[in-house]
């Protein structure tokens, strides 16, 4: 019952934000990178982030301390993510306030002193280093992904499924009834956006949840729930650094966006990611092995950016 309490929770708070913003007009205006063309309410994110912090202080007793506090660190980053998303603030305060959230985060979570890779271990402070800039560039990577109809909250409830299925973690459905009272208005055509309080904030909560146990190979399951975002950002970033082009600049360049301008709606992309995330779900669930479905995982991820390219080229 709790989870359906919640998933109303999210349908109301969704609801009365994109009245306010539309009373305030709060908009998200389309520019040359868009992939919508009317001016949409934005800020709908703080419904799936106030309902998550609702259903992890429910969930407070049952839950290892030091992850319940690590996850309140993304609070800093959900407040200046919605005032980014009202007044537009600097990226380096930005950056500034994510820094400092996933220091402390670390810190609670006791540091990562070491990462199973199943066949071979990692052990060092330096690991510190690598899980920083890893939490860094996925908040930030699963903000620049949000950038169609339902992707990055559909996203999300595949993650919240993986995190309840795969780790037993009552969280996770709550994401996924936060994320899908939600989608109930994010679905195309979209109603509100998400903003950087729902994207950015939802990609520090994952970046908490991969170094709270990087034992047993869990950080293979956890690439893998998150690959389509993942891969198409890195490589994206990769391939622009390659072309000489400057890589803090806003582009349309990611897969998901090319696949937009080839003719495809939002619909289908989203559908398309949906089949794709549930195919290495089923595998992950049957397959005991985790290295081999991670192994799968990257060559058909490899396959499929290659199959985009030759519908819409990355110039």
């Amino acid at each position: 019952m709790i989870y359906i309490g919640l998933f109303l929770l999210s349908v109301l708070l969704t609801y009365a934000i994109k009245s306010y913003a539309n009373k305030k007009a709060i908009f998200d205006i389309p520019n040359e990178r868009s992939s919508h063309s009317t001016p949409t309410p934005r800020g709908g994110g703080l419904a799936i982030i106030t309902v998550f912090y609702f259903g992890l202080f429910y969930f407070k007793e049952g839950l290892d301390s030091r992850l319940f506090y690590a996850l309140l660190c993304a609070a800093p980053i959900a407040l200046i993510s919605l005032m980014d998303d009202i007044f537009a603030l600097s990226s380096r305060i930005r950056f500034f306030v994510q820094s400092v959230s996933a220091v402390m985060a670390l810190y609670i979570l006791g540091g990562v002193t070491s990462i199973d890779f199943i066949v071979f271990e990692l052990h060092g402070w330096w690991l510190n280093i690598v899980a920083f800039i890893a939490m860094i560039w996925l908040t930030n990577l699963y903000n620049f992904l949000d950038g169609i109809d339902g992707y990055a909250g559909s996203e999300a409830v595949v993650v919240g499924l993986g995190l309840s299925l795969f780790f037993y973690n009552p969280l996770g459905l709550v994401i996924v009834a936060a994320c899908l009272g939600f989608l109930l208005f994010n679905w195309h055509k979209a109603s509100i956006f998400m903003g950087d309080v729902g994207s950015a904030t939802l990609g520090f909560i994952f970046a908490v949840f991969v170094f709270y146990d990087t034992g047993h190979g869990n950080i293979y399951i956890w690439l893998i729930l998150l690959s389509l975002f993942w891969f198409d950002a890195t490589l994206t970033l990769v391939r622009r650094y390659r072309n000489g082009e400057t890589i803090t600049k806003a582009h349309k360049k990611h897969a998901y966006q090319r696949l937009i301008q080839s003719g495809w709606s939002h619909d289908k992309v989203v559908w398309s990611s949906l089949v794709f995330n549930l195919i290495f779900f089923v595998l992950l669930y049957f397959v005991e092995n985790v290295l081999i479905v991670f192994m799968l995982n990257i060559i058909a991820l490899y396959a499929l950016m290659k199959l985009i390219d030759t519908k819409k080229s990355f110039i």
